[in-house]
């Protein structure tokens, strides 16, 4: 008596396998529903083949990115060693999953895999990886995607730096042909590593733990001046951590909200930065 394919089976098949789920549908169906049989239909047809190499770990990997005239995307791809990133079919991989990152833009990795690959509607992206897997023989996984759009006020700089090693975006509103001045700065994130755009972001509780080391620091100090070098230290950290309060790397006399001003001014409009990432392979 065959038993109905449901959803649950299907996903529970490709929990225990790493296959597709279209693949895993197809074999169920052929199965009629045994979930053993199946598995062993998608060893014989080889699609299972990847199944071992999944779990292994994936410590390596790159970082690429796509982008045309309305969007930005990166992809972050993971391997097990750096020697399959010289492989000219993984490069191609790599190429042309970003391509179908900017094609289909999708909300979440997980969105991601479940999509029709538009060039080969018959797979999905899932399955376009485990055919990658199965021929390169290494474990490969797609650990994150974000998209950026660019209208006519909004422009997205991208820094890629090491061979793909650390990635950083830029995302500069005012004005969408000044993507140059937003590459310039994801340079600078790239290489600086900031975690806030301005102060104005940084959460009140990290702000009071800062303070409060600072005043740790100078109890010896007279209090008329305790008040004062707390506010240095803090200063001092806003330059550390704060995109804008950061020197800028190629010229350090001044500062990344200088820079941008300086190029507003320029421009005759004003820029502002209103998103930044750096992302680094395995971080």
């Amino acid at each position: 008596m065959s038993r109905e394919v449901t959803a649950t089976l299907v996903l529970d098949l490709r929990k225990r396998t790493g296959v597709g789920m279209s693949k895993c549908k197809e074999a169920l169906i052929e199965s009629d529903g045994n979930l053993e049989e199946a598995i062993t239909i998608l060893r014989k047809k080889g699609v299972a083949s990847a199944v071992k190499k999944s779990v292994r770990a994936t410590k390596e990997g790159v970082i690429g990115y796509a982008q045309d005239t309305s969007a930005l995307y990166l992809v972050e791809i993971n391997v097990e060693t750096d020697f399959v990133l010289k492989n000219e079919r993984f490069n191609a991989f790599l190429q042309g999953i970003c391509h179908q990152a900017l094609v289909l833009k999708p909300s979440s990795v997980e969105d991601f895999l479940e999509r029709k690959c538009s060039e080969s509607p018959e797979l999905t992206i899932d399955e376009y990886r485990t055919e990658i897997v199965h021929a390169l023989g290494e474990n490969i996984q797609i650990k994150r995607v974000l998209g950026f759009e660019k209208t006519h006020a909004r422009c997205v700089g991208v820094y890629s730096h090491m061979g793909g090693k650390i990635v950083s975006a830029v995302v500069i509103e005012g004005g969408g042909d000044q993507g140059a001045v937003a590459r310039e700065v994801s340079l600078h994130v790239a290489a600086e590593s900031p975690s806030f755009i301005s102060q104005d972001e940084i959460p009140a509780a990290v702000l009071e733990n800062e303070r409060e080391i600072a005043f740790s620091q100078i109890q010896n100090k007279p209090i008329e001046i305790q008040e004062k070098i707390v506010q240095n230290k803090l200063n001092a950290y806003y330059e550390q951590v704060c995109l804008l309060n950061q020197k800028y790397v190629k010229d350090p006399s001044m500062t990344i909200e200088q820079f941008v001003k300086k190029a507003a001014n320029k421009v005759g409009k004003p820029l502002r930065i209103v998103q930044f990432v750096r992302w680094q392979v395995g971080a």
